[in-house]
């Protein structure tokens, strides 16, 4: 096994952080929502699985696709024995968080293209609101700005 480097099964929190690109303090906080787990060694330091880079960066993506932590600590519960996810795990996670992906995008896009124009508020005070929104029919739908924020 000469010029083989053999991989540590277990990281320090500053190998995690290094390698995840996470501050110590993020990974605290990680750990502290229920989202990582660590345990001690007799000197009192951190210890990781390797498997937690894995976690972490499923954490990243999910919170970068606009997931609150909420939500990615009950889909990590959810799985047997809170294990790391596997490829199939991933392939489901991404799957059901694509269709949340959708929804935000068609409300973002909605937003972007009425944003200079009615948005359904009830005032009827702008030049083009009575076109859009006669007689505040809107209002029947709910409260709020309803050709903006449906939901």
């Amino acid at each position: 096994m000469a010029g083989k480097m053999r991989l540590p099964g277990e990281l320090s929190v500053g190998d995690v952080a290094h390698r995840s690109g996470l501050a110590v303090s993020a990974l605290h906080f990680y750990e502290a929502e229920g989202l990582i787990r660590s345990h001690r060694t007799p000197g009192n330091q951190r210890r990781y699985p390797r498997e937690v880079l894995r976690r972490v960066a499923i954490i990243k993506v999910a919170q970068r696709a606009g997931m609150p932590l909420k939500t990615i600590r009950e889909v990590f519960k959810a799985l047997p024995q809170e294990r790391t996810p596997t490829v199939a795990d991933w392939t489901r996670l991404s799957s059901a968080w694509k269709a949340e992906l959708e929804h935000r995008i068609d409300r973002l896009t909605r937003l972007r293209d009425h944003l200079n124009g009615c948005i359904g508020c009830g005032c009827l005070s702008v030049r083009d609101c009575p076109l859009h929104n006669p007689f505040d029919r809107l209002a029947e739908e709910g409260p709020g700005p309803r050709l903006l924020d449906p939901d």
